[in-house]
């Protein structure tokens, strides 16, 4: 395992210090890591030009090499070293939405590091709405190749605390550039096939896409082991963003979907479960008396407040030591489908319905395998 003793730089997100941007940059040029923020989540970077430096993203987050991760530009110019073959629609929206949270699969150039796309003859690229990144890319001639800077499965940092408790002396370098502000991956979206396709809801919606691209599909993956072939995009196994506790999910918006989410609770806490339950600011009261450990998203009628708090609460849980934590989704629409996308996922698709009867049973044997 790459290991090393781990330098922390906090950085003001509006005006990075160049000496310590320089200095980051030289870690890159020599092979090394450096986690810094972004607009969505931190990553975790490595020179995209150089295989052996990529492997080390692999080692340290225990990632398998079949899943590919993106390359990150500071300037639409910078397309031609990423990818080759590049349709015009890729320039279209570029101009629209970068700097931001839209990642577009192209076909490689041969200059990038095989291991980025995990051999596959495509790539992801994308340019971050955020100073620090931006400008490690711009002092240098390096592009950087990034994933989330976690461990693999686990919810992702929003934080640069959330990257030290998971990879800490595993990280050249740390910039501390404060709290992501949208908190959710980008959104993934594939040109290489006959129709854009979005692989991965996220930062950008599938609403605000729709307006610049009329045959636009929506194609979400839940791939349950790889098998040894590698994913056209990060983010599609069916576990990911997943707490150390079992997490389950719950849909329903009847008039006793409250009334039967506390029987449950009170059926696992009987059972001697200790129980979180991620809420919105409006539910949370539901649970004051429910001997469970609460914790607040935000206004349900704010979902870009929930999605910048969902990783983040959920490592606060787990720090809580509960065994099982419990959330009602919220609505799909715009953001919403990216955050229901993280739930799903994160509870491993293990989705009730509180709009008909709970078989708890079934759940507790659910809970019991994990």
């Amino acid at each position: 395992m790459y290991s090393v003793k781990t330098q922390i730089f906090t950085v003001n997100a509006q005006e990075p210090d160049k000496a310590i941007i320089s200095y980051a940059v030289e870690k890159l040029g020599k092979g090394g890591l450096v986690a810094f923020p972004t607009e969505t989540v931190y990553g975790l970077g490595a020179n995209a030009f150089d295989f052996e430096a990529v492997s080390r993203i692999f080692e340290v987050k225990q990632r398998p090499s079949h899943d590919p991760v993106i390359v990150h530009v500071s300037s639409i110019s910078q397309l031609d070293s990423v990818a080759c073959d590049i349709p015009d629609i890729a320039y279209r929206l570029a101009e629209e939405f970068w700097p931001g949270a839209l990642t577009l699969v192209l076909s490689k150039h041969s200059k990038i590091a095989s291991n980025v796309s995990a051999g596959l003859d495509t790539v992801a690229v994308r340019m971050p709405n955020h100073k620090i990144p931006l400008a490690m890319i711009e002092v240098s001639n390096l592009l950087i190749a990034a994933p989330s800077a976690n461990l693999f499965t686990r919810p992702s940092p929003t934080t640069a605390q959330h990257v030290i408790d998971d990879l800490g002396n595993h990280v050249d370098i740390v910039l501390d550039g404060g709290i992501c502000s949208i908190g959710l991956e980008s959104t993934v979206l594939d040109l290489t096939s006959s129709s854009p396709t979005i692989l991965r809801p996220g930062g950008v919606s599938v609403e605000s896409l729709k307006k610049s691209i009329t045959n636009l599909k929506l194609n979400q993956h839940y791939v349950d082991t790889y098998n040894g072939i590698a994913m056209p995009s990060p983010g599609m196994l069916s576990k990911h963003y997943s707490p150390r506790a079992s997490f389950l999910l719950f849909t329903g918006n009847c008039e006793g979907a409250t009334r039967r989410l506390l029987e449950t609770i009170a059926f696992l806490v009987s059972h001697g479960y200790k129980i979180g339950v991620m809420a919105t600011d409006e539910d949370a009261g539901y649970f004051s008396e429910a001997g469970v450990e609460v914790v607040k998203l935000g206004s349900e009628n704010n979902l870009s407040e929930i999605g910048q708090n969902l990783f983040a609460q959920m490592r606060n849980l787990d720090k809580l030591n509960v065994d099982i934590i419990l959330m009602r989704a919220v609505s799909s629409h715009g953001l919403g489908l990216a955050i229901w996308d993280r739930l799903i996922r994160a509870a491993e698709q293990h989705v009730y319905d509180l709009d008909e009867p709970i078989n708890i049973d079934i759940m507790d044997e659910v809970i019991k395998q994990k």
